[in-house]
């Protein structure tokens, strides 16, 4: 019997870590954020890439997995709010704070993203719902899936990035973007989506107002790194109105640990091709450019931006050199 769902169960260290630690408290707060942006960026190009997969796999473990990953997510939030509830807002909180976010993002929208995709009103899709509102970001499911899907890679998307501009402009100018596209596609569920959301934070400021700075950093830490994630997979690469869409509008990396821990994510133009692909059966393409580090290392990168472009430029350029 094939084993491959294996490699995937090392992405649920995160949310096991971040619970523990945000329920051990003290300095074990900050030890997911070590892991996910020290530990894992260096231990990233040690691993190596891959460019094994086997689309035509799918089984149970897959749909667990992620289904586990998406369930962490409020249950996170719930632990961070109890361990806020104790301790307050102090500099040890603001690691669990940090901690939950990036484990809300790495982990939780990455789920969110996948269950997403599953049939409107299923149980995966209520679960991709549950874990988008724990972050604020109940509108993404309608802009995502009727937007960017629709337009990537396109001047009108506003989750693709051009050339030249930064992670920071980028996050500055999408998520207002992004709102506005999802009230164009569904106004009324988006309405209703804010109103819920907006009525929430109104009912944690009455509770208190640590409850209510916690829950709100960690959504802004967790939208960050979903927003990080569009900047990086479509940078730079541009089509046509009436293009067709192909593998080289969007950004692949083949890094095991990327690929194993972020739920082949960075298989992002086989996602792109068919959007109904489990994760877990998405492909490679050869001729999808390659990002020059796995995931870990380019939220580093992206944070310097004139490095960045160069490498990314570079990059593409090597793509029409072996074209």
């Amino acid at each position: 019997m094939s084993k491959r769902w294996v490699p995937h169960l090392w992405g649920l260290l995160t949310p096991a870590l971040t619970l523990t630690c945000l329920v051990l408290g003290g300095w074990w707060m900050a030890a997911p954020v070590a892991l996910l942006l020290v530990v894992y960026p260096l231990l990233e190009p040690l691993l190596g890439r891959s460019n094994t997969t086997n689309p035509l796999e799918e089984g149970r473990a897959h749909d667990i997995i992620v289904h586990l990953h998406a369930l962490c997510v409020p249950a996170v939030v719930g632990v961070l709010l109890w361990r806020i509830s104790v301790d307050g807002l102090t500099s040890m909180t603001a690691w669990a704070i940090v901690s939950a976010g990036l484990n809300n993002g790495a982990s939780g929208i990455i789920a969110a993203h996948e269950l997403g995709h599953r049939r409107p009103r299923s149980r995966s899709w209520w679960t991709a719902r549950l874990t988008l509102f724990s972050v604020l970001y109940l509108h993404f499911t309608t802009e995502h899936n009727h937007t960017h899907h629709r337009h990537w890679a396109r001047d009108v998307d506003p989750t693709s990035s051009p050339w030249g501009r930064s992670v920071y402009a980028h996050v500055l100018q999408t998520v207002p973007k992004q709102v506005k596209g999802a009230f164009r596609a569904r106004p009324m569920d988006t309405r209703r989506s804010l109103m819920l959301e907006g009525a929430f934070l109104l009912a944690l400021a009455w509770m208190g107002g640590g409850l209510f700075v916690a829950f709100v950093g960690q959504a802004v830490v967790a939208v960050y790194l979903l927003e990080f994630v569009n900047y990086l997979q479509h940078h730079g690469l541009r089509r046509g109105d009436d293009e067709r869409p192909n593998a080289t509008h969007a950004w692949e990396s083949r890094h095991r640990l990327s690929r194993w821990t972020l739920m082949e994510l960075p298989l992002h133009p086989s996602h792109h091709l068919k959007a109904s692909t489990p994760y877990e059966r998405l492909g490679v393409h050869d001729e999808s450019p390659q990002l020059p580090m796995g995931y870990y290392g380019m939220f580093w990168l992206s944070l310097v931006p004139p490095l960045f472009g160069r490498l990314m430029r570079q990059q593409h350029a090597k793509l029409g050199e072996n074209s």
